[in-house]
């Protein structure tokens, strides 16, 4: 099968199954989403949405926060992963906000990614959800997914497997296909128990094809 047809096809599967994707981490405004998605690293959106509300009205606003201590931040993130890094990347993220762009979110990935605690994911996911740029965060069930059905090429890099998609998917389709991606992960896909059974993409699953349809008829 040639690449070009297995992005087509994948990519109007996705949309016949999931129209309207969106983030599940819970929020209000960007400044909301930027905390939330720094938390979310190597932690759940459903952890993150239970420790936030909490957080957000303790600190509602970048003064707010650039204004508490470190150990304050903590109290409410103590049942994150990696807490103590968080809580302070909270502040200084709070406090650049402040200083380098009044207090706003800003859009381009250079200055995003100048913000303690964001890196190139963050930065996509700020960029893709809440500006509606053509930006592909890669987290570990893009990278997953990706690679499994075959729309990249075996990537070894987060980067690489961006930068692949980038090239393959249509610049309007991309900050859905973000979410597709992750959410095909995170219920279909999963790490230790694709649901191959259930799939509506087997057909053009090179993971399928190698080693899923074994698991799936014993």
């Amino acid at each position: 099968m040639k690449i070009a047809d297995r992005y087509r096809i994948a990519l109007e599967r996705f949309a016949q199954e999931m129209p309207m994707p969106e983030t599940e981490l819970h929020y209000a405004n960007p400044f909301q989403l930027l905390v939330a998605v720094i938390l979310s690293a190597q932690c759940t959106d459903k952890r993150v949405n239970i420790v936030t509300p909490e957080l957000f009205r303790a600190f509602p606003t970048p003064k707010a926060l650039a204004a508490a201590e470190t150990a304050e931040v903590y109290e409410y993130i103590k049942s994150i992963s990696y807490p103590n890094n968080k809580a302070k990347a909270l502040v200084g993220m709070a406090k650049a906000l402040i200083e380098r762009f009044g207090s706003e979110v800003p859009q381009d990935m250079d200055d995003l990614l100048s913000l303690p605690g964001v890196g190139r994911k963050t930065a996509n996911v700020i960029m893709s959800v809440v500006f509606g740029k053509s930006a592909m965060a890669v987290d570990t069930h893009v990278f997953r997914v990706s690679n499994r059905i075959g729309l990249t090429n075996n990537s070894k890099t987060p980067l690489a497997t961006e930068k692949t998609l980038m090239r393959h998917i249509p610049a309007e389709v991309v900050p859905k296909a973000h979410h597709w991606l992750i959410l095909h992960g995170r219920y279909m896909c999963t790490a230790r128990k694709p649901d191959c059974a259930n799939c509506y993409l087997t057909d053009i699953c090179k993971y399928y094809a190698a080693a899923g349809k074994d698991t799936v008829e014993k």
